[in-house]
């Protein structure tokens, strides 16, 4: 196996090593990372076009879609297998992780895979880097809870968007104070702009929640986009203390901070960092 690297190679050196024999091995592999810097690509239409039948060369292109259209692209459609790996959407990552973590042995409990994925964000290499200490340092068999991903990967069990989130929905003062304060402390840990993308999609569901209460569970879960029993039953909880109209209220003042966090009609000049948050949060909670 060879792995080269689009921006320190051209495309005689690729070809030199693809049309190579392998050695004591029915086949070799030739890896090209980061294709897209790889200024001679397209040269390449040569080799495509009569390859070695023992190399395997995989061209990862990445950030965005390859043109196919190109003499290069429609080549390579017809003598190489073409593979599109689509960005997850934020919705698809706590799936992804129960279903990596599955085949390491581990299993995930819900309010560990949420926590995970919102704060591990979309990028694979990143989520798989972080799963992969917690198969390292777990056994087999062992369900992964909010305290093993603070220990392992270091993000807090206590103070997190989700635990805000509970809070909100108990219309717990103390504890949601608490964890703006640890927020506003650390703000790049929980930077505004997330907190209020996170809470927009929480009060979503919230409203959502109130025309289809009485439904059957399997079907309330599929119209709100919720995936347990579990989380079910906390936004069940939030509908005692938020009426539609509160709930109509506050996806408006959300929308109103998202704008003021991006400068509009909101001077932060010298304001303290975290004031935006301190106030839309307590005009949530009155």
């Amino acid at each position: 196996q060879s792995i080269l690297y689009g921006k320190d190679i051209d495309f005689k050196t690729v070809v030199d090593i693809a049309r190579r024999y392998p050695m004591m091995a029915s086949h070799q592999v030739v890896i090209i990372k980061e294709a897209q810097d790889m200024k001679d690509l397209k040269s390449l239409e040569n080799y495509v076009e009569k390859p070695l039948a023992t190399t395997i060369l995989v061209i990862c292109h990445k950030h965005k879609s390859f043109n196919t259209n190109t003499n290069f692209g429609k080549l390579l459609k017809k003598n190489a297998v073409l593979f599109k790996s689509d960005k997850l959407y934020d919705n698809q990552i706590p799936d992804w992780i129960k279903g990596y973590l599955t085949k390491k042995k581990l299993k995930v409990s819900p309010a560990a895979g949420q926590l995970m994925a919102e704060y591990l964000g979309t990028d694979l290499s990143k989520i798989e880097n972080e799963l992969d200490k917690l198969a390292i340092n777990l056994p087999p068999g062992t369900e992964i809870t909010p305290r093993h991903v603070e220990e392992q990967i270091g993000i807090s069990r206590e103070y997190n968007i989700f635990e805000l989130q509970k809070a909100l929905g108990q219309r717990d003062i103390l504890k949601a104070n608490r964890i703006i304060q640890n927020f506003i402390a650390n703000p790049k840990k929980n930077p505004l702009v997330m907190v209020i993308g996170t809470l927009f999609n929480y009060f979503s569901k919230i409203y959502m929640l109130h025309f289809v209460k009485n439904a059957p569970e399997q079907e309330i879960m599929k119209s709100i986009g919720v995936r347990s029993s579990y989380i079910l039953r906390e936004y069940k909880g939030s509908l005692r203390h938020y009426s539609l109209p509160k709930t109509i209220e506050i996806i408006g003042l959300l929308k109103e901070f998202d704008l003021k966090s991006k400068g509009v009609d909101y001077n932060a000049t010298g304001k303290p960092e975290g004031e935006l948050l301190k106030e839309m949060i307590w005009k949530i909670l009155h």
